[in-house]
């Protein structure tokens, strides 16, 4: 389940792809099957051992194009180890909410990004966020979870103070809001309640069946409960003077 729309977030085979907070790996293994250079990076070493054995197997079953690589590291998003310009796209889907200090985390995936450079950034839409937050105090009062809000504006003008020009928005995932209301109104932790079941079953036939009818209405209910705001934005060229 990719958050990024490609289509509005063009990657070419070759492009050098840092996936910054990978979590699971979904955006990774999607750039690494379109040809890219990808680095995968995430604090949780548990999660960056899965996503090394992941490339490692879509490796041996051809599904990365030749040329492709992909590299899976721990690292600190706060303090990452690659020198300036050195990626042709950043992403960082649902990170940036847990992080208590998001204009370090912008200086710094801006210092790595070159000239001319993709960034797409995803977090929590606010809307359904708020009634997340409302329902349930243990949604995000856990170590690690989500600790702000953005409102799309915010989020935009953090970017733009970070140096960066946005080029386009969208929402996403509208069918896996009731899916999180349903959890924080029935317990975060109960996986056992009916309606929170069933629920979860029609996500994961969804996700498996890609049914027409589905996708129409999560296209048209995006604009209204999607869960997560997406911003895409570029990094200017240095003037030739300065440059």
């Amino acid at each position: 389940m990719l958050t990024v729309d490609f289509t509005r977030f063009p990657l070419a085979a070759g492009d050098r792809v840092l996936d910054l907070g990978c979590g699971a790996g979904r955006h990774a293994f999607e750039c690494y099957r379109r040809g890219a250079q990808v680095v995968a990076l995430d604090q949780n070493a548990e999660e960056i051992r899965e996503v090394a054995t992941w490339f490692a197997a879509m490796k041996e079953a051809g599904e990365a194009p030749e040329g492709a690589t992909a590299t899976a590291m721990e690292g600190d998003a706060l303090n990452l180890p690659f020198p300036d310009d050195s990626f042709d796209v950043v992403i960082i889907s649902e990170v940036m909410e847990h992080i208590p200090d998001d204009k370090g985390v912008l200086a710094e995936m801006v210092r790595v990004l070159k000239p001319g450079g993709r960034i797409a950034i995803t977090v929590p839409r606010y809307g359904p966020e708020k009634i997340c937050w409302t329902l349930s105090d243990a949604y995000h009062e856990v170590e690690g979870g989500h600790i702000r809000i953005y409102k799309a504006d915010q989020l935009l003008a953090r970017i733009r103070e970070a140096g960066l020009k946005p080029y386009g928005t969208h929402h996403a995932h509208a069918l896996h809001s009731p899916y999180w209301w349903l959890k924080c109104a029935f317990g975060v932790d109960n996986d056992k309640a009916l309606p929170v079941r069933a629920y979860h079953k029609l996500l994961v036939w969804d996700i498996m069946k890609k049914p027409l009818a589905t996708r129409v209405a999560e296209q048209l209910l995006n604009p209204v409960v999607g869960k997560s705001f997406v911003a895409y934005a570029t990094k200017p060229h240095l003037p030739k003077a300065e440059a």
